[in-house]
C-alpha cells in the first residue's frame, strides 16, 4: 500500500509556466488562447477589439497603436482562408517579439572589474531591496563573491531588511547609522570590496518620490562618488520597477533615465495585479535592456528576461521548454 510518505512531491513548474498562470488569471492580457482570432481578417471591428484588450493590459496608447499598425502591414495580403487561420495569432506574437527581443539583453559581468558595481535604483515599494537579495543568491550561485551596500539610509527598516538578506545568503553588508550620507556608505562599501577582492557590489539606494529633485541629485552624487573609486563605476545602473503600477512604471523609468542614465531594468511583482503589457510600453519607448523579471518573495521567483517565453506566457501560448528555476 502506498502511503502519503511514499508519494513523491509534484515537480514545481518552471518560472514562465507559473508566470503564465499568474498573467492569465481572470483572462490576464485578455487574449486567452487566441482562438477568437482564428480565421478572422483584420477589419475595423477586430482592430477595435484588439486595441481594447491591449489597453486593458497596460500596453498604453502609443504602443498599442504601433502594434495595430504593425499588424496591418503584416496581414496586408493575408486572407481568411483555411491556410491562414492562425495568421493573426502568429502575426500578433511576432509583433510583440519584435518589440521585446531587442531589449532582452542579459547582464554581463566583467570579472576583470573588482568589484563590478551594480547601483540599484527605484522608488520605495518597487521591490528593490528584495531584488538585491535575490540577485545576491543568483550571483553566488554562479560562484561569484558578493557584498551589499546599505545606501538607503532614510527608510527605517531598509538596512535591517538588507542585513536579513545578507545573513540568508551569507554575504557581508556595509552600512552606517540611520541618516548617514548615502554616498559615503557606497564609497566605504566599494573600498571594502576592493580590499577584499569581491566580485560584485549590489548597492541599495533610497527612493523617496515625495522629494524627487533631492533624490535625483543624491543619486547623481552617488554615481560621481563611485567613479572616484573606479572611473568605470557604477558598471550597471539597474532600475527596479513594479509591474502592477502600469503606465506609472513607464513614467518612473523615464524620470530615472533622464536623471542618471539607466542601463538595465528589472521588473518585479508580475504577480501583483499587473497584466504584463507595461513591459511592451517601456521597451517600445526606451529601448533600455531588460535584465530580470520577478514575482513573489522567494529567491527562485526571479529569472533573466526571455522575450520568447515572456510573450508566450503573456498570450497564454504553450510556454517553450524551460528548466525549473
Amino acid at each position: 500500500m502506498t502511503t502519503a510518505k511514499d508519494t513523491p512531491n509534484p515537480k514545481k513548474p518552471g518560472f514562465f509556466a507559473r508566470l503564465k498562470q499568474r498573467l492569465n488569471i481572470g483572462g490576464g492580457l485578455g487574449l486567452g488562447s487566441l482562438n477568437w482570432l482564428s480565421g478572422r481578417t483584420l477589419d475595423a471591428e477586430l482592430e477595435d477589439e484588439i486595441e481594447e484588450r491591449l489597453l486593458l493590459a497596460d500596453v498604453g496608447v502609443e504602443t498599442t497603436q504601433y502594434i495595430i499598425d504593425g499588424l496591418r502591414k503584416r496581414l496586408k495580403h493575408v486572407s481568411a482562408s483555411d491556410n491562414d487561420r492562425n495568421a493573426l495569432q502568429t502575426a500578433l506574437r511576432d509583433e510583440l517579439l519584435d518589440i521585446l527581443q531587442p531589449v532582452a539583453l542579459p547582464l554581463e559581468i566583467d570579472d576583470s572589474a573588482r568589484p563590478f558595481v551594480i547601483l540599484m535604483v527605484g522608488v520605495n515599494g518597487s521591490g528593490k531591496t528584495t531584488t538585491i537579495g535575490k540577485l545576491a543568491k543568483y550571483f553566488k550561485g554562479q560562484g561569484r563573491s558578493v557584498l551589499l551596500a546599505a545606501g538607503d539610509t532614510y527608510r527605517a527598516a531598509a538596512t535591517e531588511q538588507l542585513q536579513a538578506w545578507g545573513d540568508r545568503n551569507s554575504v557581508p553588508v556595509i552600512s552606517q547609522v540611520a541618516g548617514s550620507d548615502p554616498a559615503a556608505v557606497i564609497f566605504d562599501a566599494l573600498n571594502a570590496a576592493k580590499a577584499r577582492g569581491v566580485n560584485i557590489v549590489l548597492a541599495d539606494t533610497a527612493g523617496r518620490l515625495q522629494n524627487q529633485d533631492n533624490l535625483m541629485r543624491e543619486l547623481q552624487k552617488i554615481v560621481r562618488v563611485a567613479g572616484r573609486v573606479d572611473a568605470s563605476a557604477p558598471h550597471e545602473i539597474m532600475l527596479v520597477l513594479d509591474a502592477s503600477l502600469g503606465q506609472n512604471a513607464l513614467h518612473q523609468a523615464l524620470q530615472f533615465h533622464k536623471a542618471i542614465g539607466v542601463t538595465g531594468i528589472t521588473m518585479t511583482k508580475l504577480d501583483g495585479g499587473g497584466k504584463g503589457g507595461i513591459l511592451l510600453a517601456i521597451a517600445h519607448r526606451m529601448r533600455v535592456p531588460f535584465r530580470f523579471i520577478g514575482m513573489g518573495e522567494q529567491a527562485d521567483d526571479m529569472v533573466p528576461f526571455d522575450a520568447g517565453r515572456f510573450v508566450d506566457a503573456l498570450l497564454n501560448f504553450p510556454v517553450t521548454s524551460e528548466q525549473d528555476n
